[in-house]
């Protein structure tokens, strides 16, 4: 850990600064690790503890988040079990995979996902923006969201970069959520399978924590703000900032040369 260097100041407050958009980025969105996690290995950190340390700055953002959002009342409680079943069974899944065998090899799969939905919100805005008024649907009513809250915890759980995208296409797209309360879902299912994959990745000896708790103090900063953006803003809005966010992301992921 040393890597870390001396503590340098300015990487230190780079750090903070990547965390900061980062949780911007998962609170409205997905795809805020994949800034997070190429400047974690910039800095020395191998892959699995980059991975590992990177759940610290999430799961503290996700409390940050819920938080917000139940405040708001944009938070629909009465969903949050039956919906964390599938997204918890899928997370301790991918995190004892990441834990035994780093996820180096999903770049493409991260990169697929953010254009995909991208695609989506351009060619066919009603799959992820039900029209108002749709009738929510309980993941017993939808297989098919089902599985894709499941997936979604497994991949949430391996690597985390770019799950908010399967969540909110799971929750939006699949339960016809709205996409404000789609994101507060998105958020309490963020947080339940990064905190089993956090104590997995401590029980692992692979999280470092004078970088995750820096890169946490940013976060929670940027989630605090995107809450009360994205609480103010009206949904049609909301649908072009989630598709600005797919392209950050995207444009993070091809340039960080892969994790």
């Amino acid at each position: 850990m040393s890597t870390l260097l001396s503590y340098d100041p300015l990487i230190l407050a780079l750090l903070c600064l990547t965390g900061f958009f980062a949780g911007g980025i998962n609170t409205i969105a997905g795809g805020g690790s994949s800034l997070t996690l190429p400047v974690l290995m910039m800095l020395g950190l191998p892959a699995d503890i980059a991975n590992g340390t990177n759940r610290v700055a999430i799961t503290v953002q996700c409390i940050v988040g819920v938080a917000g959002f139940d405040k708001h009342n944009s938070l629909d409680r009465p969903a949050i079990v039956p919906i964390l079943v599938p997204t918890v069974a899928g997370g301790i899944i991918g995190a004892l995979t990441a834990a035994l065998m780093p996820g180096l090899y999903l770049k493409p799969l991260l990169l697929g996902t953010i254009l995909l939905m991208a695609l989506v919100i351009l060619i066919k805005p009603d799959t992820l923006v039900p029209p108002e008024g749709s009738e929510v649907l309980s993941p017993q009513q939808s297989r098919g969201a089902w599985w894709g809250l499941f997936g979604a915890g497994l991949y949430g759980g391996f690597v985390q970069a770019g799950v908010g995208f399967i969540l909110l296409a799971a929750l939006a797209g699949g339960l016809r959520y709205d996409l404000l309360r789609a994101n507060a879902l998105k958020t309490v299912c963020a947080l339940a399978f990064t905190s089993v994959a956090l104590v997995i990745f401590i029980l692992f000896g692979q999280v470092w924590w004078i970088p995750g708790l820096i890169l946490a103090l940013g976060s929670m900063l940027g989630a605090h703000l995107a809450v009360k953006i994205a609480v103010q803003v009206p949904q049609h809005y909301l649908k072009w900032i989630l598709f600005a966010m797919t392209l950050v992301a995207c444009i993070g992921g091809f340039l960080s040369g892969g994790y």
